[in-house]
């Protein structure tokens, strides 16, 4: 009973210390409901269509000109007119007319026909990634069809019975996106920026906490180091605390951010959220390992905010894990986003079961483990000494009673 006294104890009391530190409500709650809308809404709408072109046609022959009119069929690129040379359309692209020029050489036509590689020449601006994804698209697929149709007509001149044997493109290639049949940057990168950033505001939060008691050990009144819970206790009534406080964001982060944006939902939220608790106490416990060298709140900035770009590529989202040299990777391993931003994305975009996942999940709880098992030496002989320090050295005021 005494032990359950002592818990709540430490549950109210952080409760206190989070709701007067507005770093910390920002981190708890701000940043996990504002920054995935922002992010969003960057990459919103996901597609770029009819991504303006000016076509310098030195070659003006019949193939040259299915090869624009074909270009200008994508549902990507829009041809919006002809330039006399390439400055006249680098113009046009510098007063930000169009975003691209498809340069066609002299003699393009002549060399298709003479069975010779006929080579055109895109140039795209690349102050939006998105539109030189498009046009990529674009210009690949209208060159695969083009060039499936000019083999086909060569092989019909030379067998002419060959088409009824083969019609079309002789390799057709299908690509079907599992999860993402869009194709969108936005469903494809989101998902997983969702979890970073509520691993990022976990760490971020909890370190702060760390800093503001050693900044002021009697802050409102609270030192949970003092005359009580033993560590143990203390780490499972702060614990405790941010689970409740994170309910919300959780929730929000992981189905009304994908609800709003129409990222792929496939997953079972439940499951969802059982996969994610592991690794929600994995950065509790790695956010109070950092308090050993956060001596003050704002030193949490500059310490770890930088660590967000790094984990992002470690997670292998934008960097396949199987091509990173070992110690990376090794580092990857220990990162608790790494296996829920896997883990996740299998889930909710493919619509993977808990068990399906059993090796994101599991790994996630070693991690929660270990970190947990370094909290505790942490918080024992490195937190717990600074703050009874601080606040033995903190004035007191005695008041006499009249």
């Amino acid at each position: 009973m005494n032990k359950l006294k002592q818990l709540f104890k430490v549950y109210c009391q952080e409760f206190r210390v989070v709701i007067h530190d507005p770093g910390i409500i920002i981190f708890f709650l701000f940043l996990p409901l504002a920054y995935p809308v922002i992010y969003s809404l960057i990459y919103n709408p996901e597609l770029v269509r009819d991504v303006a072109v000016v076509v310098v046609d030195n070659d003006r022959s019949d193939i040259s000109r299915e090869l624009v009119r074909n270009f200008d069929a994508t549902q990507e690129a829009w041809v919006i007119g002809y330039a006399a040379d390439l400055a006249e359309a680098r113009r046009a692209m510098d007063n930000h007319d169009c975003y691209a020029i498809l340069e066609i050489p002299d003699g393009f036509g002549k060399r298709i026909k003479n069975n010779q590689q006929g080579e055109a020449v895109l140039y795209c601006e690349m102050s939006l990634l998105l539109r030189y994804r498009s046009l990529l698209v674009a210009s690949t697929n209208v060159a695969q069809a083009m060039g499936a149709e000019i083999l086909s007509e060569k092989i019909d001149l030379v067998a002419p019975l060959a088409e009824t044997v083969i019609d079309g493109d002789l390799m057709p290639i299908k690509n079907i996106t599992m999860g993402n049949i869009e194709g969108g940057f936005d469903s494809f990168i989101m998902p997983g920026v969702l979890i970073l950033i509520l691993h990022q505001c976990i760490i971020l939060a909890s370190g702060m906490a760390g800093g503001a008691k050693r900044e002021r050990p009697s802050l409102i009144g609270y030192n949970s180091f003092n005359e009580q819970p033993s560590v143990l206790m203390t780490m499972f009534g702060q614990m405790l605390c941010y689970i409740t406080i994170l309910m919300v964001p959780i929730i929000y982060l992981v189905h009304y951010v994908p609800l709003m944006f129409s990222f792929p939902m496939a997953g079972n939220l439940f499951e969802i959220l059982m996969f994610l608790l592991p690794m929600v106490l994995a950065c509790v416990g790695l956010g109070w390992c950092f308090q050993g060298v956060v001596w003050e709140r704002e030193s949490v900035f500059v310490l770890w905010v930088v660590t967000s770009v790094v984990f992002l590529f470690l997670s292998g989202l934008t960097w396949p894990r199987y091509a990173m040299p070992g110690f990376w990777k090794g580092i990857s391993d220990c990162i608790p986003a790494t296996w829920g931003m896997e883990g996740f994305i299998k889930m909710n975009t493919n619509g993977a079961s808990l068990a399906q996942v059993s090796k994101c999940y599991i790994n996630l709880w070693i991690l929660a483990g270990a970190y947990m098992i370094a909290a505790y030496c942490v918080q024992r002989w490195v937190v717990r000494p600074s703050v009874l320090k601080g606040f033995n050295a903190y004035p007191k005021i005695k008041s006499n009673s009249i």
